[in-house]
């Protein structure tokens, strides 16, 4: 029998640790929503007797066995910096399918977000949640160089990881031109743009919309704008406003909604 290369078994080691690996989630909100969520894998709960006090109703209906600590003497893998409030639970990464099953519209109707390169936890927890308000079907964001999910993006998206969809895709202009061939009509945030967002909109016939957004200062990467099918900027009051990627992506979210709404 042929030995393997190295590089073959170093692949499969990745891939059994990537099939393997768990994350904490931390904080009151974050946790109870974990609890809540059947869909969630959970393996371990920590919990101070006040946070359990707090989370019981989730705790019960979860089935875990909570490991109640000594607020001084947390006995979880955290950063030291972590804001826990006495709850922190082990789990697996969400499963949410691929992006055709996830984004395919419905009576010609989507909304997606699609992010290139957005690796700050805190940005992307915080578009989540946006995400979950205005109703996008996804976030899609890279396998690589994007945030994954960890607990302090959890936290940030206060219990929204737990119910918007949050896809990682090895290469986002695919996904993109899949997302096209669903309908989707898609349009970047591009701050040299010469087309506002509301008039893009305006222009954008009926059907999905999915809105690109890059990296604060690198912006979009050259393939992901050249697949874009417009690029559109959101108008600044003053000569040197700017937004960070976050709000950015609450205002476009906002604006897409508001035009899809009034296009029905």
């Amino acid at each position: 029998m042929m030995k393997k290369p190295a590089w073959v078994i170093d692949k499969e080691k990745a891939r059994r640790a990537e099939r393997d690996a768990t994350l904490w989630l931390f904080g009151l909100h974050a946790v109870r929503d974990a609890l809540q969520n059947p869909a969630r894998d959970k393996r371990r709960l920590v919990v101070t007797r006040n946070a359990a006090d707090r989370l019981a109703e989730a705790i019960a209906a979860s089935g875990l066995e909570p490991e109640i600590m000594d607020p001084r003497r947390f006995d979880a893998p955290l950063d030291p910096g972590a804001v826990h409030q006495g709850a922190a639970l082990e789990v697996r990464p969400l499963d949410w399918g691929g992006t055709e099953s996830v984004c395919a519209p419905q009576a010609g109707a989507g909304l997606v977000v699609a992010l290139d390169r957005v690796s700050d936890p805190h940005n992307v927890g915080a578009i989540l949640r946006s995400a979950e308000v205005f109703g996008a079907r996804a976030v899609i964001a890279t396998q690589r160089h994007a945030a994954p999910e960890t607990g302090a993006l959890a936290k940030t998206a206060s219990g929204a990881l737990e119910r918007q969809p949050y896809l990682r895709v090895r290469n986002l202009a695919e996904e993109m031109e899949l997302l096209k061939s669903l309908g989707y009509l898609m349009i970047g945030l591009d701050g040299a743009a010469t087309l506002d967002l509301d008039a893009a909109l305006r222009a954008a016939p009926p059907g999905p919309v999915g809105l690109v957004l890059g990296a604060e200062g690198p912006g979009l990467r050259d393939r992901t704008r050249a697949t874009c099918d417009m690029l559109a900027r959101i108008p600044a009051m003053g000569a040197f406003g700017s937004l960070n990627v976050s709000n950015a992506a609450a205002v476009a979210l906002y604006a897409a909604r508001q035009a899809m709404d009034q296009g029905e």
